[in-house]
């Protein structure tokens, strides 16, 4: 029988139901918030609604308005399952374009639940403040499912507690107003299948007075230098913001119980602060904690501060003083690091050197009392991980909390915090993305590809990031990888030029440059092997190819895979960062082995033969692939070489199995140490021990006319002109232009996966300029019909810009709902328009999309990739602003039955050679034989001369004479030689490359 039915009288339904609660004389009416009778949508913000959330796309629950006969009020219920690895819920929050909501009248919220007695904690969360429910605190309670059938949930707002790793960081005033409510979330169990049911949100009572005024610090801790006064602020807030009714007294006294000694370190303090009744509320006053200065060199002191509070709720945590740590050798700046490294490490504890190789995620740590109970040496986000607002300086304030965490500790030993900014700052809305790495490879432009790491290092470290988990040196060898946008190209002499990219982001080779505040500690990922899985290894859920299985001979490893690295490690690159798949080497006879299990590798290649002296850092949770216990997991990882474990939410399990195998003797300590001291080099390199926060002066910056202009320009160097037939671009201002397709307005396709979340997606999701922009910006008279419904007489010519939608890692590969064709109706658009009119078709992928049925109909063929925030780059090129110079970092098959097609193979018939590129240059070079053999000639004497720029413009030379030869009569006798002739130039071989070119002219 439903709820409704029984509402005859408060009192009738008391005497009825023992779990209905009759409602005081003087309480406001409850208020709806849900009904889930459809009264609500399933939406997103700006609009009012309900969706869901989760750490990766297997998290977020399924939500339904199901029809229940027992719903305790209406017809429906809010029904959902749940399987969470990491985390996941729901959200209601109120529409941004309306006034917020005012609750303070209520005692709290409530709700009815559907037990299922699994004696979970379930997280409810209320949003207050700020500019939308996405912007606004979190304060939060939970209640535990120790129930069974429906039950009626009341929560007090007195039981609500601030969320401190939740943003804006810092709060907006720590005070739960209750006057600017945005709505409410539901945080579900993890680890555990489940389904579940609510009902009924409401707000009941009346406004608590005793209950409402509480205390708070300025912060859990209080860092201040021997000698010195330390200031606690103290603030007393009440929900609704009203003033306090009654007084609040507020009794402090510091206590023995930290590492201080009362009268040596510190003159002791104590007494009372007094808020009158009508103070309000936001009044702060301060107490102060004088130290002592002595002549003794010591690490850092704790002096907790009692707070004792009458008439309001109490802080969460206790305060702490801490005396910065003084005196020792490796807070001198004067000596050498390894001297730092050496004097640091020999005063730490085993506990401490294990959290100095743990990396945590930032939603894991709460409020970051963890980071000095465990001495965590990192941090990480991971992608989508962003502070509230996601602003450069909610990121900056984010991270000095958590650095002010870290002063807690013995040594103070700063966090060094990492994120995945792969094409510039990705994870920052506002931020300048780049295109991704397989248009930079496109561009052959090493100059270019280090300015725009220069940009990314300049824009990350201005949020206060030390650390980038970038670039990938994958060399991507088959195209139904999910991440082979994220490769440089397929030729690892390309991925070597494009290097370059290190310098950008960490400056000189010898780490010199790294403590400046714009630069960072680059990472070489995924060694080694990751581009050269094989379809259908992978044993990773659904993915096909990804986290699969690399099998090579030696000799294809060390030419392919492992050459990259060594060329990195030449160039100073700071960390490593081990592949999640597998390396299969024939002939070992160790068949597949996870790489984070590959002593050989990392021990003993990287570390050992190329010398790396930086640190390893695991991938996400990648040691729980290998095969065993949890405790075989660490000891396996960490003797293979792993210095630093990326565990986001598994810190506490990972550092006590570490614990207990170095004190099993399964783990040397000597290595603990190797890692640590590792670790602590770059965090002294970095600068972290002098300056651990946030140095903003480059904010400004951030997005920037000059930062965009970098972009733009490699947008524009990354196009690649496959066909032009008749010379159909550039544009001109003056012809009529229809624009269709998917991928022409959509700057969230634009720029890929890896933008503001991990897997990208469509929209509008972040500012910059579309392709479509970029063409109206460029004084083009255009007409624009996505779907090319639009009436198609009276055009010049059409561009229909098609493609992919985002996607990252394996969720990409295809086969995993993803495929190498274009959709149904990008089809549609070449189609319609290509008939109707002259048309150029851009394609925005991350990969080869195959259009060969339907190149006979296009005049023009541009691939796109994906060009990032500045879509003008693209416009440039289509009216000529710059001319076409891109080529193809990889080759672009006839057919997916091709794959995997590489330059060197045997066998190569593709649609288009890697290396292929037609230009739109005023003065396109023209010759035959005779020139071909003159150039070849030059090339060879450059090659001995060492004139690398005169062997490269020779070779460049010949390849535009044999391109314009050939036409689209491509051949395989044709296409090899045109191929192997690019692999030839970016290894040094002018005069080879050039014969190579001249044997496909010759062939054509």
């Amino acid at each position: 029988m439903r709820r409704t039915a029984l509402l005859v009288s408060a009192a009738l339904l008391t005497g009825l139901l023992p779990w209905a609660t009759a409602r005081a004389a003087d309480d406001p009416a409850p208020v709806p918030v849900d009904r889930f009778e459809g009264e609500v949508p399933f939406a997103a913000q700006p609009a009012e609604g309900i969706f869901t959330w989760g750490g990766d796309t297997d998290d977020p629950p399924t939500l339904q308005l199901a029809a229940r006969p027992d719903a305790p009020e209406g017809e429906k219920v809010l029904a959902g399952s749940y399987d969470i690895s990491g985390y996941g819920g729901f959200t209601h929050d109120y529409a941004a374009t309306e006034p917020a909501h005012d609750w303070s009248a209520h005692k709290g919220i409530r709700f009815w639940w559907d037990g299922r007695g699994n004696g979970k904690k379930i997280a409810f969360e209320i949003k207050d403040g700020g500019a939308n429910g996405e912007a606004s605190e979190l304060w939060t309670t939970s209640f535990t499912d120790d129930f069974t059938g429906w039950k009626q949930v009341e929560i007090p707002f007195a039981d609500f507690t601030y969320r401190t790793d939740y943003q804006p960081v810092g709060g907006i005033d720590h005070i739960l107003g209750l006057t600017q409510m945005w709505g409410y979330s539901v945080t579900l169990p993890t680890g555990v299948k489940g389904t579940f049911a609510m009902d009924d949100v409401e707000l009941y009572g009346k406004a608590d007075q005793s209950l409402r005024a509480s205390v708070t610090t300025d912060s859990a801790v209080h860092p201040v230098k021997e000698g010195r006064t330390a200031a606690v602020q103290v603030t007393v807030a009440t929900t609704g913001a009203a003033p306090v009714d009654e007084p609040v007294t507020v009794t402090y006294e510091t206590t023995a119980t930290g590492t201080a000694t009362p009268g040596k370190d510190y003159t002791p303090v104590s007494g009372t602060l007094t808020f009158p009744a009508g103070t309000a509320s936001g009044t702060s006053r301060t107490i102060k904690v004088p130290t002592l200065k002595d002549r003794t060199a010591e690490s850092a002191e704790t002096i907790p501060l009692k707070l004792t509070v009458t008439g309001a709720k109490a802080p969460a945590e206790t305060p702490q003083i801490v005396i910065d740590a003084h005196g020792l050798p490796y807070l001198n700046s004067k000596l050498p690091v390894r001297k730092r490294v050496a004097d640091l490490v020999s005063r730490m504890s085993l506990a401490e050197k294990t959290g100095q190789m743990t990396q945590a995620e930032r939603g894991a740590v709460g409020n970051g009392a963890d980071l000095a109970t465990y001495a965590l040496g990192s941090l990480l986000s991971g992608g989508g991980s962003t502070p509230t607002p996601n602003t450069p300086e909610g990121w900056a304030k984010m991270i000095d909390a958590f650095q002010l965490r870290a002063q807690a500790t013995r040594f103070q030993i700063p966090l060094i915090y990492g994120v995945d900014a792969v094409h510039g700052h990705n994870n920052l809305v506002g931020a300048t993305i780049m295109p991704h790495n397989i248009g930079i490879g496109a561009t052959r432009d090493p100059r270019l590809a280090q300015r725009t790491g220069a940009v990314t290092a300049a824009e990350v470290r201005a949020t206060g990031i030390p650390w980038d988990f970038a670039p990938c040196l994958c060399v991507t060898r088959d195209e139904r990888w999910g991440r082979s946008y994220e490769s440089f190209g397929e030729d690892p002499a390309l991925v070597q030029s494009m290097e370059t990219m290190i310098q950008g982001l960490q400056g000189r080779a010898n780490g010199g440059d790294l403590s400046r505040n714009d630069r960072v500690l680059a990472t070489a990922k995924h060694f080694v092997g990751d581009g050269g899985t094989e379809y259908g290894s992978s044993t990773t859920g659904t993915y096909k190819i990804d986290q699969g299985v690399t099998k090579v001979t030696r000799q294809q490893l060390e030419a392919i895979h492992l050459s990259p690295y060594q060329t990195a490690v030449d160039r100073g690159i700071g960390t490593v960062m081990p592949s999640y798949s597998s390396l299969d080497i024939l002939g070992d006879g160790q068949g597949p082995v996870k790489m984070h299990a590959r002593a050989d590798m990392i021990n003993g290649v990287l570390k050992g033969r190329m010398g790396f002296d930086g640190f390893v850092i695991s991938d996400w949770n990648a040691i729980d692939q290998l095969p065993g216990d949890y405790a075989s997991h660490v000891r396996t990882s960490v003797n293979a070489g792993v210095d630093m474990m990326m565990v986001p939410y598994g810190y506490k399990d990972f550092t006590a199995a570490l614990t207990g195998e170095v004190d099993a003797g399964r783990i040397s300590e000597k290595r603990i140490d190797d890692a640590v001291s590792r670790i602590l080099t770059q965090k002294f390199e970095l600068g972290l021990f002098g300056h651990p926060y946030a140095d903003t002066t480059g904010a400004a910056q951030i997005g920037s006319p000059a930062h965009r202009a970098v972009a733009r320009q490699a947008a524009a160097e990354s196009q690649v002109l496959l066909k032009n037939a008749g010379g159909l671009l550039p544009l001109r201002k003056n012809q009529k232009v229809y624009v269709a397709g998917s991928n022409a307005a959509d700057i969230g396709n634009q720029t890929g996966g890896w933008t503001v979340t991990w897997q990208g997606s469509s929209g509008n999701i972040v500012p910059g300029t579309t392709i479509l922009d970029g063409m109206r910006g460029a004084g083009g008279d255009i007409t624009y019909s996505k779907d090319a419904s639009a009436p198609l007489t009276g055009y010049d010519v059409g561009v229909v810009v098609v493609g992919e939608t985002p996607y990252a890692e394996g969720v990409g590969d295809v086969g995993n709902g993803h495929a190498l064709t274009l959709s149904a109706a990008d089809q549609a658009a070449v189609d319609k328009v290509c008939a109707a009119m002259k048309c150029a078709v851009l394609i925005v992928s991350g990969r080869p999309q195959l259009v060969g049925d339907r190149l006979g109909k296009i005049d023009a063929l541009v691939a796109s990739w994906l060009p990032g925030t500045e879509g003008d780059g693209v416009a440039d090129v289509l009216y000529g602003r710059r001319p076409f110079t891109g080529q193809l970092p990889v080759t672009w098959p006839r057919s997916e039955a091709q794959l995997p097609i590489n330059v060197g193979d045997t066998s190569y018939d593709p649609q288009f050679p890697y290396g292929w590129g037609l230009t739109t240059l005023t003065k396109v070079p023209r010759g035959d034989t005779p020139t071909l053999r003159a150039l070849a000639a030059a090339a060879t004497v450059a090659e001995r001369k060492g004139a690398d720029e005169a062997g490269r413009r020779l070779v460049t030379e010949a390849r535009l004479i044999v391109q314009n030869r050939l036409g689209q009569r491509m051949t395989p006798a044709v296409a090899k030689p045109f191929a192997d002739a690019d692999h030839l130039l970016l290894t040094g071989r002018y005069g080879q490359a050039a014969s190579k070119l001249l044997e496909a002219y010759r062939a054509a």
